[in-house]
């Protein structure tokens, strides 16, 4: 099993990107030119590796490789993005690996590119520059559009495959990975379990009781052996559940107008352990909009925009105004799944004024753009 801090340990030690390994400083797939790049560097790094994994790591400084993190990027469903736009897409997997100097809610974004044998990877539709049926390569550490009318060379199998074989996990990487889990997280209840006599999973959460019902929040979640962080979230509240062949993971958001706010199930997740040293994640959105009435939308959306405006000029904000701001993302959210379909601009406009004037503010921002992803990728 690969060691995934040490997979990209070994792919940075390269220094530069190549034609099976990118880097990048951060992923922005929400606006419209960031989805594009991303998609034009899997199909490029796909046509470039017929035979072998690429990667793209994210959340490293370009200059001097050094690891400054991302955001924990929660997106089972990127695979159908993928889908949407490219021709011949390859299986994509993206995963959060976290690394001990970086703080809690920090990690390195790892994509990897399973390989597509041969098959060649064009873009189906336009998105923003790129016309659909474009054709990239790699060429050097840059994804260029080619003309495909030559056979593809298989030059990176051996090098992968040296990387990957210096980055399997052994079992001082698993015991380290478990000590320094229950040390760090030692304020939320920390626990693991063994699964199959080979997979270790660590969780923490602070407990809530509910009558017979046990819910967690502040929730850290990892596969020690991959060294992998499988959930992470400051807001939400979870349930987990576990036997001996599954551990499963029940996210809840909380929603409402005014005062009246209640738990919806957002997605449940369970990880399937094998006897045969593999498993498998399987995710289903559980999600149903919450019905409001359109009235009392229409008012509270007009609101929204005369708050972001106040920002915009810097005015000061009343009690009342700061009540209604904290608030924002979350009706924002609401407005757009009661089809208020410009309610999703005017959220990502406002992004740098809530970013700029409160980080709680900023981190409800980020967890109503996490919502949408899972929707709307669903």
């Amino acid at each position: 099993m690969i060691n995934k801090r040490l997979l990209i340990k070994n792919l940075l030690a390269h220094n530069d990107e190549n034609s099976f390994y990118d880097k990048k400083r951060q992923l922005n797939i929400g606006e419209k030119e960031g989805k594009a790049k991303f998609l034009k560097h899997i199909c490029a790094l796909s046509n470039s590796n017929p035979e072998n994994n690429s990667y793209i790591v994210i959340g490293v400084e370009d200059e001097d490789n050094s690891i400054v993190g991302i955001d924990f990027f929660d997106d089972s469903k990127i695979q159908n993005l993928i889908n949407a736009y490219l021709t011949n897409p390859p299986i994509i997997s993206y995963e959060n690996i976290p690394f001990p100097h970086l703080s809690d809610e920090l990690v390195v974004g790892l994509v990897t590119i399973r390989p597509n044998h041969g098959r060649i990877c064009s873009f189906r539709k336009n998105i923003w520059k790129y016309y659909g049926g474009s054709v990239f390569f790699r060429d050097g550490s840059i994804s260029m559009p080619k003309v495909f009318d030559i056979e593809i060379k298989d030059i990176n199998s051996q090098i992968v495959a040296s990387i990957e074989n210096h980055s399997h996990n052994n079992i001082e990487h698993t015991l380290d990975g478990v000590f320094d889990f229950m040390k760090k997280r030692r304020d939320y209840n920390p626990a693991y379990k063994v699964f199959k006599e080979y997979f270790v999973v660590c969780w923490a959460g602070k407990q809530k009781k509910n009558h017979s019902d046990i819910y967690y929040s502040r929730v850290d979640i990892e596969l020690i052996n991959e060294q992998v962080k499988l959930f992470y979230s400051d807001l939400d509240e979870v349930s987990i559940s576990l036997d001996n062949d599954n551990f499963t993971i029940v996210e809840y958001v909380h929603l409402g107008l005014h005062d009246q706010f209640k738990y919806y199930p957002l997605e449940e997740v369970v990880i399937h352990f094998r006897d045969n040293g593999s498993y498998e994640i399987e995710s289903q959105l559980l999600f149903k909009p919450p019905a409001f009435d359109k009235k009392t939308l229409y008012h509270i959306y007009n609101t929204n925009k005369a708050l972001v405006e106040k920002l915009k000029k810097g005015y000061e904000l009343n009690k009342e105004q700061q009540k209604d701001l904290r608030n924002l993302p979350s009706t924002y959210l609401l407005c757009y799944l009661n089809n208020f379909k410009e309610a999703l601009t005017k959220l990502e406009e406002a992004k740098p004024y809530l970013k700029a004037y409160d980080p709680e503010i900023y981190n409800s921002y980020k967890e109503s753009m996490r919502i949408l992803r899972k929707v709307k990728y669903n």
